[in-house]
C-alpha cells in the first residue's frame, strides 16, 4: 500500500502549471509584476554645521552626520548611482525651548540645500520639517507645561518650511504630526511665493519602537515622556486613513506612511483610496535589524534589502525613503 501511495500520480488540471513561467531567469524577469528602480529611492542625510566634519552614527551602519561640504560629496555619489533624491535632517549647534533654530537660514539644512542647488545635481532635494532636533526637550512641538501645544507649533513649522524652500528645497516634509501642519505649511509657502514647492506629508506616522537609531543620529530623544499623544497608535488603521484623508485635503502632494514594513497593509489600503503618489519610510530600526542579522550570518544582506524594498513597492509605494538607497541603487544598476 505504501509503495502505491508513493508512485500514485495526482492529475493536474490542464493549463494549471504556474511554474512554467518560473523556469529560468529570463522568463521570471519578463513576467515580473513589481519593478524597483533607483529613481524611486530617497536617501536620508543628517547634516551639521562646519566644514570637513564627519561623525559616524554607531547604530546606523555606514551613515554619519556630515557638514554641508561632505553632504554635497555624498549627494554627488548618490546622483551618480541614479538615486532619486535626498531627505535632509539638521542637527544644530544649540537648542532652545521652542526649536526656533529650525528656521535659521544659516543653519545646517539651508546651508546644505544652497550647496546642493548650486551643484545642479539630478536629485530631488527634500527637507524634513520638525522641531524635535531643535528643541531642548526633544519633543516635536512647543510645550505648554508638559503638554505639546499643537497650534503654537504650526507657525514655527511653516517658518522652517519657508526657510528651506528659499534655500532651494524642491519638497518639504512635515513630520511633527501636528493637526493642521500641512495646511499651515501650504499657507506659509504660498504667502512666501513658493507655490511650486511640494509637500510630502508624514500623514500616517506611528509611535513606533523602530525609531531608536534615528533618535541617536538626530539627537532627538524626548527629554521626558514619549510621543504617543501626537503620533499614531500602531494598532489603528482606520485612524491612519483619516490622517491621510486630512493631509490630502489640506494640500499634500505626496502622502507618506511610516514605518514602512509594519505599514504594508496601510499602504495597500491607501493605494486603493488615493490617486496621489505614496511614499514609505523604511526607518532606522528596520535597517538596523537587517544589518544586525547580516552581521550574525543569519540572512543575506543584499537579498533582504531588495526583498523588503520590493515588498514596499508591491504594497503601493511610489517613493521609498531608505538608508539602503546607495547600495540598492548600485545593485539595481548591475547587469543581470
Amino acid at each position: 500500500m505504501r509503495e502505491l501511495l508513493r508512485t500514485r500520480t495526482v492529475p493536474i488540471p490542464e493549463g494549471d502549471r504556474p511554474r512554467r513561467l518560473r523556469a529560468n531567469p529570463h522568463l521570471r524577469d519578463l513576467v515580473r509584476e513589481t519593478r524597483l528602480h533607483p529613481a524611486q529611492l530617497v536617501a536620508p542625510i543628517f547634516v551639521v554645521s562646519g566644514h570637513g566634519r564627519r561623525e559616524e552614527i554607531s547604530s546606523l551602519k555606514g551613515h554619519a552626520r556630515l557638514s554641508p561640504d561632505l553632504a554635497a560629496v555624498e549627494a554627488e555619489r548618490l546622483a551618480a548611482l541614479g538615486v532619486g533624491g535626498v531627505l535632509l535632517f539638521g542637527i544644530p549647534e544649540s537648542k532652545d525651548a521652542r526649536g526656533e533654530g529650525a528656521a535659521d537660514e544659516t543653519g545646517p539644512v539651508p546651508e546644505t540645500l544652497r550647496k546642493l542647488k548650486a551643484a545642479k545635481l539630478p536629485l530631488v532635494l527634500a527637507a524634513d520639517v520638525c522641531l524635535c532636533e531643535y528643541t531642548a526637550h526633544g519633543h516635536c512641538g512647543v510645550l505648554d507645561g508638559d503638554r505639546i501645544d499643537n497650534d503654537a507649533t504650526l507657525p514655527l513649522l511653516a517658518d522652517a518650511a519657508t526657510a528651506y524652500a528659499e534655500a532651494g528645497a524642491d519638497v518639504v516634509a512635515p513630520s511633527a504630526m501636528m493637526d493642521g501642519q500641512v495646511a499651515a505649511l501650504r499657507a506659509g509657502l504660498d504667502a512666501g511665493g513658493f507655490q511650486g514647492t511640494a509637500i510630502i506629508a508624514y500623514a500616517s506616522k506611528h509611535a513606533s519602537v523602530f525609531y531608536g537609531p534615528f533618535r541617536e543620529a538626530a539627537g532627538s530623544t524626548p527629554g521626558f515622556g514619549d510621543r504617543k499623544s501626537y503620533q499614531l497608535d500602531p494598532a489603528n488603521g482606520r485612524e491612519a486613513m483619516r490622517e491621510l484623508d486630512l493631509d490630502a485635503s489640506e494640500g499634500a502632494d505626496i502622502l507618506m506612511v511610516k514605518p514602512a514594513i509594519t505599514s504594508l497593509d496601510l499602504l495597500a489600503m491607501a493605494r486603493t483610496r488615493f490617486d496621489l503618489p505614496l511614499a514609505a519610510y523604511q526607518v532606522s530600526g528596520e535597517a538596523a535589524m537587517i544589518e544586525a542579522a547580516t552581521e550574525r550570518g543569519w540572512i543575506d544582506r543584499r537579498g533582504a534589502v531588495l526583498e523588503t524594498l520590493t515588498s514596499i513597492v508591491r504594497a503601493g509605494a511610489n517613493v521609498i525613503v531608505t538608508y539602503f538607497a546607495a547600495d540598492a541603487a548600485a545593485w539595481l544598476r548591475e547587469p543581470r
